[in-house]
C-alpha cells in the first residue's frame, strides 16, 4: 500500500493505493490552525481542531489503522510537492538532502512549498521506518528547451531563479500516461492538452515531452483563471503595486480577479454557465477565447498537433466551453463531433486531428512515481 498525501495551507489530502494502483480509501483534514476544521476518512466524518500539520496527521493516520490501514501496512508515502526548482525534476526519495533543496524553493512557491514540506517533515517523523518519496509539480516540463524557459532580462536576474518553470505537470505526466489507453492506440506525436479548472494551463507534449506551457515562474501567467489573472503586462503589475501596496496587488493578481474579477459572481464554470448577466457571459468569452488564444502559441511550438486531450474539472465536465474551444480550432482539421457529459471521444471518424477527455489522475500518478522508484531499488 502507498499513503498518497497532498497538503495545502490548511489542509491535508489522503489517498491509499494497493500495488495495483488501485485506490482503496480516501480522506482529508481541513480547517488546519483554525478554530473548526474536520476530519474525513472513508465513510467517517467528523469535526474537529488541529493545531498544525502534525496534528491533522496524526489524527489521520489513527483513522487509517482504525479502518484497517496501519503504517505497517504501507510501503511508502508519495507527497505532491508544487516546486521542484531546477534540480528536482524527476520524483525522488527524499532524504535530508532533498528536503534541503525542497526549502530553498521555498522563495518559488511561498504558498506552497512550506506546507508540503510540513506534511514531509510531519510523516518522516511519525512513521521513520517507511519510504519516503516526493512528485513535483514542475517536473514534467524540464524538458522544456532553454529558449522557452528564458525569461528576456540580464543572466544575473535568471540566476535568481526567475524563469518559467510551468505547473500543472503532475496532471500532464497522468494525461501522458492515460491517454494512449483512452485512444486505443500509441500516444499521438503532439498532443495538445488542456488542463482547465480553478487553475488552468496548457502543454504542448511532443514524443511525450513537455516543450511549451503557459505558465511560468508562478501559477498566475497564461489562461485565464478562476480567480487568477493571467497574463497581464508588467507595467501594469508595477502600476498597481505603487499606487495599491504590493500586498493588495498581489491579492487581486491571485484572488480577485480572472472569472471572479471579471463576473464579479465567482470562480466556479457551472454558476457562470447558468447566469445570465452580461458579466458572467463575458468572463466565459474571456476564458474560451484565451484558451483558444494560448492555443495557437502551444500548436506553434510543437511545429502542428494531432490531438487535443482535456482535463481537470472544467475539462472533464463543461461541455458548452469545450464545444467552444474545439469551434475554434477547427483550422487545424479537426471536425468535432460528441461532446456530451461522460464521452471520451470528441471528433468524428474522419477527423485529422483527435479529440479526447482525459480523467484526471493525479494522485494515481504521484502512487505510480512511487511505486516505481520502490521496484527500482529493490
Amino acid at each position: 500500500m502507498i499513503l498518497v498525501v497532498n497538503t495545502g495551507s490548511s489542509s491535508i489530502k489522503v489517498a491509499i493505493f494497493d500495488d495495483a494502483l488501485q485506490q482503496r480509501l480516501s480522506g482529508a483534514a481541513d480547517g488546519i490552525g483554525a478554530a473548526a476544521g474536520g476530519l474525513k476518512v472513508g465513510e467517517v466524518t467528523r469535526e474537529a481542531q488541529f493545531a498544525n500539520h502534525v496534528a491533522a496527521l496524526q489524527a489521520v493516520l489513527e483513522q487509517l489503522e482504525a479502518q484497517g490501514f496501519p503504517v505497517s501496512r504501507l510501503r511508502a508515502t508519495a507527497h505532491r510537492v508544487v516546486h521542484g526548482g531546477a534540480r528536482l525534476t524527476e520524483p525522488v526519495r527524499i532524504d535530508d538532502a532533498v528536503v534541503a533543496e525542497i526549502a530553498r524553493c521555498n522563495p518559488l512557491a511561498p504558498l506552497h512549498n512550506p506546507h508540503n514540506l510540513a506534511a514531509i517533515n510531519a510523516l518522516r517523523d511519525l512513521a521513520p521506518d517507511l519510504a519516503h518519496f516526493a512528485s513535483f509539480d514542475t517536473a514534467f516540463h524540464a524538458t522544456n528547451p532553454p529558449v522557452a524557459t528564458t525569461y528576456a532580462v540580464p543572466p544575473a536576474i535568471t540566476e535568481r531563479g526567475i524563469r518559467r518553470y510551468g505547473f500543472h505537470g503532475i496532471s500532464y505526466a497522468s494525461l501522458t500516461r492515460a491517454l494512449p489507453g483512452i485512444a486505443g492506440g500509441t500516444l499521438p506525436r503532439r498532443v495538445l492538452a488542456f488542463h482547465l479548472g480553478n487553475g488552468a494551463s496548457l502543454c504542448a507534449i511532443r514524443d511525450g515531452r513537455s516543450v511549451a506551457t503557459t505558465m511560468g515562474y508562478s501559477p498566475l501567467s497564461g489562461l485565464t483563471m478562476g480567480t487568477r489573472t493571467g497574463d497581464i503586462d508588467g507595467n501594469a503589475v508595477l502600476r498597481m503595486a505603487e499606487e495599491d501596496g504590493i500586498d493588495a496587488a498581489a491579492r487581486l493578481l491571485n484572488h480577485e480577479s480572472g472569472l471572479t474579477g471579471l463576473s464579479g459572481v465567482g470562480p466556479d464554470m457551472r454558476t457562470l454557465l447558468g447566469d445570465s448577466s452580461p458579466e458572467a457571459a463575458f468572463a466565459v468569452d474571456h476564458f474560451c477565447y484565451w484558451a483558444r488564444r494560448h492555443a495557437g502559441s502551444m500548436i506553434a511550438a510543437m511545429e502542428g498537433v494531432d490531438a487535443l486531450a482535456f482535463t481537470g474539472g472544467i475539462g472533464e465536465n463543461a461541455t458548452t466551453v469545450r464545444a467552444r474551444i474545439m469551434e475554434g480550432l477547427e483550422w487545424t482539421g479537426l471536425v468535432p463531433d460528441a461532446n456530451a457529459a461522460g464521452a471520451a471521444r470528441l471528433h468524428a471518424p474522419g477527423s485529422s486531428v483527435g479529440a479526447w477527455v482525459v480523467p484526471a489522475a493525479e494522485e494515481r500518478m504521484i502512487a505510480a512515481d512511487a511505486a516505481a522508484l520502490l521496484d527500482a531499488d529493490a
